[in-house]
């Protein structure tokens, strides 16, 4: 059930179809309390996190932050965390979900329509506490009009629907609908989506306005936020080569990627396996130019950070340098992190395995037929991009 400024929306109707959460979107998006919380966040200066910008705050103690990559979700105990956010956001969706009598907030970076009604599952585990009563504040931030400058030319809603191509909206209805279905009580209080997170340039081609946000525990508050690489962390680069070797991974189909453990505030990065397929891929996909990367491995090409290009990269070498597996995930264990007065520490499993030697990983990859033209995995069909 969803609300905004306390009244419930549409509460006729307990059943959705695609047309009808296409319309409660597109309702909610000039709902005028929403259009005013649009306007709100976006005139709040956007924050440049960094570890040398907390080392230099004031106060005795660096803020206790968790960051969320694509496809993950972490639920944080405001008496354990200060801060939890993500950025990284072209066509993809951040999702707050904050309890308001437990204070307990759960983050999603939300990067495909398939994962939205296990992931919602997946965020209310620890946040409603299974009591369907609670009032759950909804923040939506992300998902800009990707769709092609002659297409946002239409003005009324029906033609903007049936015109609107891309990838922001079609994941956005599939959110408004989860909630929608859900028998929580959604409280909707930021919808920074599409039009609302867009500008434009002379030509007339979508740019998303902000790319990330933090949310404060203590507070609920949300402020729009960058991140640098400094603080996306513990372990990046596997986190990120978790988000494209997952869509051949079966154990994740339908879910958020496990990430961190909320009781006891480390990182519990799940194992994620690849194939010879994935290595073959990147091996062929890192001779290809900036240009052909961009076009065949994102969403929003033209949208992409100025480091996103380096960062599928460097997650190329890790694949090529460690085709097997299980010399990440050892037993197929998480890589589990503590945190620490500088950031994070790698906990020891205290376990090993013989992995077979990496020269016959890759004489078994140069008999591989490989189909032209199969790149879907870090292509864009799978939104590896950070962005999406």
């Amino acid at each position: 059930m969803i609300f905004v400024g306390g009244s419930v929306v549409d509460p006729s109707e307990t059943r959705s179809s695609p047309s009808q959460a296409g319309d409660l979107l597109m309702a909610l998006w000039e709902h005028p309390v929403l259009v005013s919380s649009s306007h709100s966040f976006k005139a709040i200066p956007e924050r440049k996190f960094s570890v040398s910008e907390q080392a230099g705050s004031e106060g005795s103690s660096q803020s206790k932050c968790v960051y969320v990559f694509q496809r993950e979700y972490a639920t944080v105990d405001p008496e354990l965390v200060d801060l939890v956010g993500t950025d990284e956001a072209t066509t993809c969706v951040g999702i707050v979900i904050r309890n308001r009598k437990s204070g307990m907030i759960s983050v999603a970076h939300m990067d495909s329509p398939t994962v939205v009604d296990g992931g919602l599952t997946q965020m209310l585990s620890l946040v409603h506490n299974h009591g369907f009563d609670a009032e759950l504040d909804v923040h939506l931030i992300g998902g800009f009009d990707d769709s092609s400058p002659k297409q946002a030319s239409h003005k009324t809603r029906s033609k903007r629907q049936e015109k609107w191509d891309g990838y922001s909206l079609p994941l956005c209805i599939k959110i408004i609908d989860a909630l929608w279905r859900s028998r929580e009580n959604f409280h909707i209080q930021t919808l920074c989506v599409l039009g609302h997170n867009t500008r434009r340039d002379s030509e007339g081609n979508g740019y998303p306005i902000f790319n990330g946000f933090l949310a404060e525990t203590s507070t609920g508050r949300i402020l729009p936020a960058s991140f640098d690489r400094t603080t996306r962390c513990p372990e990046e680069i596997v986190r990120r080569i978790r988000v494209s070797v997952s869509y051949e991974d079966p154990s994740w189909d339908g879910r958020l990627l496990e990430t961190y453990d909320t009781r006891t505030d480390q990182f519990k990065i799940a194992p994620c396996t690849w194939t010879m397929r994935q290595l073959h891929i990147a091996m062929t996909l890192q001779h290809l130019s900036d240009s052909e990367i961009l076009q065949t491995c994102s969403t929003s090409p033209s949208a992409e950070a100025p480091d996103f290009l380096d960062n599928i990269r460097r997650c190329w070498d890790y694949l090529i340098h460690r085709p097997d597996w299980r010399e990440t995930f050892p037993m197929k264990q998480p890589r589990v992190f503590k945190r620490t007065a500088g950031g994070w520490a790698r906990c020891t499993q205290g376990s090993s395995i013989n992995h077979p030697a990496r020269v016959d990983y890759l004489v078994l990859l140069l008999g591989i037929n490989f189909a032209k033209g199969k790149f879907d995995l870090l292509g864009r069909c799978t939104r590896y991009s950070h962005s999406d």
